[in-house]
């Protein structure tokens, strides 16, 4: 009678254990699964970035839109309108001295000569309150207040006085004006000081976000056209005035890589500071 030797499961003939593991096609079929699902998520992320872009040009030009419609039913800029018929169309009530409902066509404060114009006081107060009082813009910011002296207002009282910007991060819209143009400030906003209104604001917007709502908004250079950088996160008026010193171009630098030049272009590097927040857009409105 013959015996057949049969081998232990997990064994070799010899009594060897088996060596178990993955083959290199097995290997190869992981890396690449792995390799997709970190290529969707990096596309996924760079679509939502994109998403978030387009909806922040389409929430500016929807406020275009807004105060178009205000002007024409209303005879005047939101903030901006006459004492006059603030009173007889049910807007908050204004002084309609300087900065405070003079139908100017300027939304600015009571004290432009101290630039109090591009700050956060009276008209700019007004705007959002008059545009929510209108059924023009979503949210509700009624908080707004005709007082000679601007109060100061805290991070709690943010969001009852400025819109958030569709690409988030903090970033929020103010309105203003300087050389005889109205803008909106898309930046970071944390408080208004009290009296001087002054806005204590952060750079929230990479190079490259801003880069890419100025090409579709505009010409894709930062100082020049509807569209500008601004790179301060100092607590002054800086951010909304023009360009003119060395000291302000300074303070740009790294949005605008030719800052002060004649080859002036946003800094789009992916390895130098492109994906970096480090811009205050500035979208000019009239």
């Amino acid at each position: 009678m013959s015996h057949t030797n049969t081998p232990t499961p997990g064994l070799y003939p010899d009594g060897s254990p088996e060596q178990t593991g993955f083959t290199l096609i097995e290997l190869s079929i992981v890396l690449v699964i792995i390799g997709l699902i970190v290529g969707g998520v990096l596309v996924g992320q760079d679509l939502i970035r994109a998403a978030e872009i387009r909806a922040t040009v389409g929430q500016i030009e929807k406020y275009n839109a807004s105060v178009n419609t205000f002007r024409t039913k209303y005879n005047g800029i939101p903030g901006d309108i006459s004492s006059a018929n603030a009173a007889a169309f049910g807007f908050i009530a204004r002084a309609g001295s300087q900065g405070r409902g003079d139908n100017n066509g300027l939304i600015d404060g009571s004290n432009a000569g101290a630039l109090l114009q591009q700050v956060f006081t009276q008209e700019s107060g007004f705007f959002w309150d008059d545009l929510t009082k209108a059924n023009l813009v979503d949210g509700q910011f009624t908080s707004a207040a005709d007082i000679a002296s601007p109060a100061a207002i805290g991070a709690a009282g943010i969001p009852t006085q400025f819109p958030e910007a569709s690409i988030a991060r903090g970033n929020r819209i103010h309105v203003g004006s300087t050389g005889g143009l109205n803008y909106y400030l898309l930046t970071g906003i944390t408080s208004t000081a009290v009296t001087t209104g002054n806005m204590t604001l952060t750079t929230n917007l990479t190079p490259i976000e801003l880069f890419n709502m100025d090409n579709k908004l505009d010409d894709g250079l930062p100082q020049t056209g509807i569209v500008q950088a601004r790179g301060t996160a100092a607590s002054t008026t800086t951010p909304m005035t023009d360009v003119t010193t060395a000291s302000a171009v300074a303070t740009i630098a790294y949005c605008d890589v030719g800052a002060g030049t004649s080859t002036d272009t946003y800094n789009r590097s992916l390895t130098a500071g492109g994906q970096t927040p480090a811009c205050i857009g500035r979208f000019r409105f009239n």
